[in-house]
């Protein structure tokens, strides 16, 4: 996965020739791409879900629900904040005036407005695992729903990875890094890098990336040492020299008029919609799990101002994946799930701001199936509290494992004491969601 700072957002809280030949493929935070084809190549019972796929969405540090997908037109100014409804395409579903693109494709979408079970935790761990950070901590911590697919279903096909990570914080927990989530670039963290010290660059870098990679395939052809790897190691080195993986990640391969629905005008472009498109393309080489960061959504101060700037891009940007996804017939296997990590405060705080608030949330989600066009839950007048049909955290995260083919009721996994963990304890899907 790509690791990608989000716009420089904070909340308020190298391989040499011998290494590489050693190893055959590349570092991945003490783990090699080569271990990982090798888990993905002993995985089971995959041909029936090979085609199923997520993409997971996190806004970190916690996006308004209020100001979003839950608006309270009728309470006090103090706790409805700014924002108009608007309508959507589904009668009587309404939600903030910044997301007409989201508006216009509500059918294609639904709402949970009344998330429950979450933990003031500024970190992805709660949307990637459904549990908190400290839950089985002292034996590994919980693994990300991409390694638990990693390990009992294995990849997709022999050039890619199972999990591609572009949030720089998912974690493999007690399964181990050989079920990590791939990163092609780390900026210092997780690193994935090359022979010569050529290392993945950031979104606007693509010439010096590809040019790296060319000289490393060159480089490893010549010396012949592709013939010294095993078959691992050699589909490894295939993945970022010239496989479906490099390609995904190469943007400029892209219809420029189809990258322009995300990012907007080449004039003025809004880069971090890329990270939209690349989900897309790489689920379209044969990635199963994306995971993405978008924003940043701590906004203890300037709520409105901030909200005001951030939701048009996020809204068309989101728009274009919805739309992208639809035109390459991936939408009906591929779910795309938006959420943070809690919601934020009713009341508008003093600086006119909303603080933490992990009583009740929003969740979007598209795809996959799923039975869209509808809202399910909702929270009281104020926004405080889910009043009807609260959904559990862990149910959502069930539902994405019920999609790929793994039952949330029975799985289990052994942690590193030899003790058996399901994999979530409130193990039931969203019925509302199924088909």
């Amino acid at each position: 996965m790509f690791t990608i700072d989000s716009l420089g957002q904070r909340t308020c809280d190298g391989v040499n020739r011998r290494s590489f030949l050693t190893v055959g493929a590349v570092g991945l935070g003490g783990l090699t791409l080569t271990d990982l084809l090798r888990a993905d190549d002993q995985g089971v019972g995959r041909s029936v879900w090979a085609k199923k796929s997520i993409i997971n969405v996190f806004l970190g540090g916690g996006p308004s629900h209020i100001d979003t997908f839950d608006l309270k037109p009728e309470a006090p100014r103090e706790f409805r904040g700014e924002f108009q409804p608007i309508d959507t395409n589904v009668p009587g579903v309404q939600i903030c005036e910044h997301l007409p693109e989201l508006a216009a494709r509500m059918n294609d979408l639904a709402i949970v407005r009344s998330l429950t079970g979450l933990y003031e935790e500024h970190s992805p761990h709660q949307t990637e695992t459904g549990w908190s950070e400290q839950s089985l901590r002292s034996s590994g911590g919980r693994p990300s729903f991409g390694s638990v697919v990693s390990r009992l279903q294995g990849a997709n096909n022999g050039s890619c990875p199972t999990f591609v990570d572009l949030t720089g914080h998912t974690k493999y927990g007690f399964l181990g890094p050989v079920y990590g989530a791939f990163r092609p670039d780390g900026e210092g963290r997780a690193n994935l890098s090359l022979a010569g010290g050529v290392t993945t660059g950031r979104l606007d870098d693509r010439t010096k990336l590809l040019g790296g990679l060319d000289r490393l395939k060159r480089d490893a052809d010549s010396a012949g040492s592709m013939k010294a790897m095993d078959s691992f190691a050699e589909r490894a080195v295939s993945v970022i020299t010239s496989g479906a993986v490099a390609k995904a990640l190469d943007l400029n391969q892209e219809d420029p008029r189809i990258r322009e629905r995300y990012v907007g005008s080449t004039a003025n472009p809004y880069r971090e919609n890329d990270r939209f498109l690349l989900a897309r393309r790489l689920i379209d080489a044969g990635v199963r799990c994306v995971s993405l960061s978008w924003g940043g959504w701590d906004t203890h101060g300037d709520n409105f101002g901030h909200l005001r700037r951030q939701l048009p891009p996020f809204d068309r940007g989101l728009a274009a994946l919805v739309d992208d996804l639809k035109a390459h017939g991936q939408l009906d296997d591929t779910i795309l799930i938006v959420w943070g990590e809690f919601g934020r405060t009713p009341r508008v705080n003093g600086g006119a701001g909303r603080d933490h608030w992990p009583r009740a949330a929003s969740v979007l989600l598209g795809g996959g199936g799923l039975q869209t066009g509808q809202v399910i839950g909702s929270t009281n007048r104020l926004g405080e509290q889910p009043t009807d049909r609260p959904v559990h955290l862990q149910e959502i995260v069930a539902t994405l494992y019920q999609h790929m083919g793994v039952d949330p009721r029975f799985t289990t996994l052994i942690d590193n004491n030899g003790r058996p963990q399901y994999l979530v304890d409130h193990n039931a899907v969203v019925k509302e969601l199924i088909a």
